[in-house]
């Protein structure tokens, strides 16, 4: 698939989901990476009830695959930047915790996404808190500006993720961090999947090997990439699960390949920091 196709095939689906309040998988009552109901999706990627129930009503279409705002380690007064910010959860869950003194960016690609965060933030009264159209291979962030970097189940889907990674670098100043939830692979997809459009969108054809995604962060200059939690594709649960839903539409993918797919399929939440420049 060629780039501008990845994007405005990515465009339009998120623009549905905006729109409609489906998932990028299927249903609003599931999640991105599995099968649940909104609470259920919620606990098993790591959000608790309380922090769900703490949003604006529509701020969580159940796109995630982690929780890295409970990991990133918020101080108050802190800039904090979301790549891929979507309906804003993981934006109103930091502006919690970096304070009114702090501030929190969103940036979206699609631009019912950010009319939707838009709206949720204002009738959450989230003062703190902006979002901005644009892609996360081009940030419409200045350099050094902020603090914590932080996405969620998004990389995956750039088709130009060395890129990603070289713009967090940039818009991080000296011993900033980066917190990224996302979908990583134990081993490569075969072709007929790489090329599926509904298997990009359900946020598989378009992940890497574990391996790949470090090398990448590394490569953008980042240190101390390491992964700090993983999990397993629920694979006891597939029949039910939209994911597999989108991986159905596979010519020639059998339901043995299937299931041995996703075994390989892992979600990640990984760290690293950009150096302070005084590391000799």
């Amino acid at each position: 698939m060629e780039e501008r196709d990845i994007r405005r095939m990515v465009r339009e689906a998120y623009g549905a989901m905006a729109r409609g309040g489906g998932s990028c998988c299927g249903p609003a009552d599931r999640s991105c990476c599995g099968p649940a109901r909104r609470e259920d999706a919620g606990a098993r990627i790591g959000y608790r009830e309380e922090e769900l129930d703490s949003v604006p009503e529509g701020a969580d279409l159940g796109l995630g695959c982690g929780n890295p705002v409970a990991l990133a380690s918020l101080r108050e007064g802190e800039t904090v930047l979301d790549l891929g910010s979507g309906p804003g959860l993981d934006c109103f869950l930091a502006a919690g915790r970096v304070g009114r003194g702090g501030r929190v960016i969103g940036v979206d690609m699609t631009p019912e996404m950010v009319e939707r965060a838009r709206e949720n933030a204002r009738r959450g009264g989230y003062d703190n808190v902006e979002f901005r159209l644009g892609e996360i291979e081009n940030l419409p962030v200045a350099d050094g500006s902020v603090d914590v970097v932080i996405s969620n189940c998004v990389i995956n889907l750039s088709p130009d993720k060395p890129r990603v990674f070289r713009e967090a670098f940039r818009v991080l100043r000296p011993g900033g961090r980066l917190m990224v939830s996302d979908i990583v692979l134990e081993e490569e997809l075969p072709e007929k999947v790489r090329e599926s459009t509904a298997a990009y969108v359900a946020c598989i054809s378009g992940a890497v090997p574990k391996d790949d995604y470090l090398r990448m962060m590394e490569e953008a200059g980042f240190r101390e990439a390491q992964v700090v939690e993983e999990a397993s594709f629920p694979v006891d649960g597939m029949l039910e699960d939209s994911t597999v839903e989108a991986l159905s539409a596979v010519p020639g993918l059998s339901r043995e390949e299937t299931a041995h797919l996703l075994r390989g399929v892992k979600s990640v939440t990984i760290q690293a920091i950009k150096g302070s420049g005084l590391e000799s």
